[in-house]
């Protein structure tokens, strides 16, 4: 749970930092194309470093169909679909379809690792999710004028789907090659896609530093470092139960961007997020 936990703080920062990196449709800085290739070839790179120095064996058959999967949804499906929606809606916006994430990601643990848990387990779960979309409807509200459906929300929904997938079939294989073999195999196995991407969408216009900054950072540490953490936890504590630390994940993005985007701090904040914590554990005693 605390691997996992580590992990989501690592991933918590990835929305405020990829909207810094592609701005907005009013202010566009790296294109959504370019900051999804950019980043898992970055990743990519430092991934053959580390295969290289650990001389580490090439996975199997069976392994790479899993981690070809993992790719689709981790390296490619998420940040790109992610990066189109956030020219368009907040970060905010953006969390109240995202905290749907650890809900999806148990259902598919269960279809796919066949993990089964009772149902104190699932019905602590679907109230955490109830908690954060209502924290992040009532956001919605008070900033934004009411939430209503956009096509970016589509995205968005796609984003959590390619990602719930990305983390299972990256588990699926983690206890065989290592949490941080899964994740650099992902990156490099990418690497035929990325990188032409990455020179293709190169940006032609003037970027701020401050967007460079947003891809360095979902290049290092969103596309590769908090997996370190994030595969293991799924590996050790089983995926279906450490998925539920990311209801955390809204509550620590809206913390980030704090000093990344200059928004303020509410009371009402702090009280959801020890609610969202309790059924975390609760659902983990009840497992």
């Amino acid at each position: 749970m605390w691997l996992g936990l580590l992990g989501v703080a690592v991933f918590a920062v990835t929305l405020p930092m990829t909207r810094l990196a592609t701005g907005t449709a009013d202010d566009p800085q790296l294109s959504p194309w370019f900051v999804t290739f950019g980043r898992a070839t970055l990743a990519g790179a430092l991934s053959i470093i580390f295969l290289l120095v650990t001389r580490s064996p090439w996975p199997t058959a069976t392994q790479r169909r899993s981690l070809a999967l993992a790719v689709l949804g981790n390296a490619l499906g998420f940040p790109l679909l992610l990066g189109f929606a956030l020219r368009h809606v907040s970060s905010g916006h953006a969390a109240v379809v995202i905290a749907l994430l650890p809900l999806v990601t148990a259902a598919v643990a269960a279809w796919v690792m066949h993990q089964r848990a009772r149902l104190g387990f699932w019905l602590c779960a679907a109230a955490g999710a109830a908690l954060v979309m209502v924290y992040s409807l009532v956001r919605a509200q008070q900033y934004g004028g009411g939430f209503t459906l956009q096509w970016a929300d589509l995205l968005l929904i796609g984003a959590v789907l390619a990602a719930a997938l990305g983390y299972v079939f990256g588990a699926l294989v983690t206890p065989a090659l290592g949490a941080e073999r899964v994740i650099c195999w992902i990156c490099v196995m990418a690497l035929p896609i990325t990188l032409p991407g990455a020179l293709l969408t190169w940006p032609e216009h003037s970027v701020a530093p401050q967007a460079w900054l947003g891809l360095l950072y979902v290049g290092i540490f969103s596309m590769w470092a908090g997996f370190f953490a994030w595969f293991r936890g799924l590996a050790i504590g089983g995926a279906l139960k450490v998925s539920q630390t990311q209801l955390l994940q809204p509550f620590l993005s809206i913390l980030a961007a704090v000093p990344i985007l200059g928004e303020p701090l509410q009371a009402m904040t702090v009280g959801f997020a020890l609610a969202v914590v309790a059924t975390v554990f609760l659902g983990k005693r009840l497992s």
